[in-house]
């Protein structure tokens, strides 16, 4: 089933403004009850666990879901304030039936959304997730029920689970990270819950920025939707820090800054990881999986050291998609979410991203810098073009006459993509060329004729 026949879902669960549907307290107990529903057919004493974010409204949209889920007699253990990836290890590690997540990620404060993980620690195939939206619907159109039954939820076990997630990253560790200096933001989100404790494990030298969350703080100006804001602090205290690190709201992704205070994104890291897998013979196939949106600076510098690369989807869950079909131990995205399947991680986990390169600064007696130092990105683009409906770029001949004649400018020297997001209600246009000026010329001509037809 394509992605686009889903209503709820999109590249990364049910996402909106709290509050609003999908995200009202009816339909939030919708969803729980429809869980509960798709889980007990398969195993009629299922158990799920549930973390959220530090949002204000994730509290709530947290109890509505472990109501529904309660309605049916199913037990829910909460994990409190947790990361994406936490939830997924330990519906993998505890043998839940699932995980439940109430995040929006990068998104602002004012957002909220759920996802779901299967037993095994996976994110559900879109398949699975359109027939609990049908499910959903369904229960929506029921009229409410005169009494909800509160769930068995194991509230004085959250330091527990958390600490359980904390030990399995600190075992992943191999090296003496002790002589590491490291500027730690946590983006007001999910990561302030674990990174300083298991830093603190490690022994890693941890200065902890942006931990202290009011629930509409969260990305504000911070955390990898704001790298800048990591690499201007390094840059400013220069010669403290060997290296930063920033997280996004629920910490299933990372970026990071050298210690001049240089952003390096998650094309570099896989570069990075990509080279030192292949030389500790554990990069299956000598091969990658990136998304569409990675620059073809990284292809080029793979391809220099044997190692060829595969394009998927944009959403961690596609690309994973793709590292199961071929084999491949290594992926990620640009935008920070990398996937090791060397070990026993199902979904990217900035936490362990940010523990592997450090592994390999300390194994490599290298610096960041030195590690990336040979790749030559291409000047590439990314315009937003807020839209009031999610047309296919194919049906509307303008946007696809754009885009055809800026293909025909480029001929074959740099790409074009053209995509909406899977989680907002926006188009983006992504350029690369070896020219600056045109690279920007070009994504405006084609942003333009996106916001002309169908700009809200």
């Amino acid at each position: 089933m394509t992605q686009a026949t889903r209503q709820l879902f999109g590249t990364d669960g049910i996402r909106g403004v709290a509050g609003e549907f999908p995200l009202t307290t009816a339909s939030t107990y919708a969803i729980g009850r429809a869980l509960g529903h798709d889980l007990q057919r398969a195993n009629r004493a299922a158990r799920v666990v549930i973390g959220q974010d530090t949002r204000e409204s994730s509290r709530w949209i947290a109890d509505r879901v472990m109501q529904g889920l309660g309605s049916l007699g199913v037990q829910v253990d909460s994990a409190g304030v947790i990361t994406t990836p936490g939830v997924a290890h330990l519906a993998r590690s505890r043998n839940y039936a699932a995980g439940v997540v109430i995040s929006a990620s990068h998104n602002p404060w004012t957002d909220n959304g759920i996802k779901i993980f299967s037993g095994d620690g996976y994110k559900l195939p879109d398949a699975h997730e359109l027939a609990i939206e049908q499910e959903i619907f369904a229960a929506l159109q029921k009229p409410p029920e005169a009494a909800e039954v509160m769930p068995s939820a194991s509230l004085p076990g959250q330091a527990e689970l958390r600490e359980d997630y904390i030990e399995w990253l600190a075992t992943n560790v191999s090296g003496d990270l002790r002589r590491l200096r490291v500027l730690v933001d946590c983006a007001n989100g999910a990561a302030a819950a674990e990174a300083p404790g298991l830093f603190r494990a490690c022994g890693i030298a941890a200065t902890i920025v942006h931990a202290s969350p009011d629930g509409k703080n969260i990305n504000e100006g911070c955390g990898a939707l704001h790298p800048e804001t990591l690499g201007r602090m390094v840059a400013e205290r220069r010669g403290e820090f060997d290296l930063g690190v920033t997280f996004d709201g629920d910490a299933d992704r990372a970026l990071f800054c050298d210690a001049g205070g240089r952003v390096v994104n998650g094309d570099a890291v896989l570069l990075v990881a990509g080279r030192d897998m292949q030389e500790r013979g554990v990069l299956v196939g000598n091969m990658i999986v990136a998304t569409t949106m990675s620059n073809m600076g990284l292809e080029v510098g793979l391809r220099r050291s044997g190692i060829s690369m595969l394009r998927a989807n944009v959403g961690d869950k596609y690309v994973l998609e793709e590292m199961q079909k071929t084999g491949a131990t290594l992926g990620g995205e640009q935008s920070g979410h990398i996937l090791f399947r060397d070990g026993d991680a199902t979904t990217g986990d900035g936490l362990l991203t940010a523990l592997r390169l450090m592994e390999i600064m300390v194994r490599r007696e290298k610096s960041l810098a030195e590690l990336v130092g040979d790749l030559k990105v291409f000047p590439q683009t990314i315009q937003n073009v807020r839209v009031r409906e999610k047309v296919p770029f194919a049906q509307v001949p303008e946007i696809q006459k754009a885009i055809q004649a800026a293909e025909r400018e480029l001929d074959g020297n740099g790409r074009i993509v053209v995509r909406y997001s899977g989680t907002e209600a926006l188009a983006r246009v992504m350029v690369e060329a070896e020219s600056e000026e045109r690279m920007k010329a070009l994504a405006a001509g084609i942003a333009a004729a996106i916001r002309e037809r169908l700009g809200a």
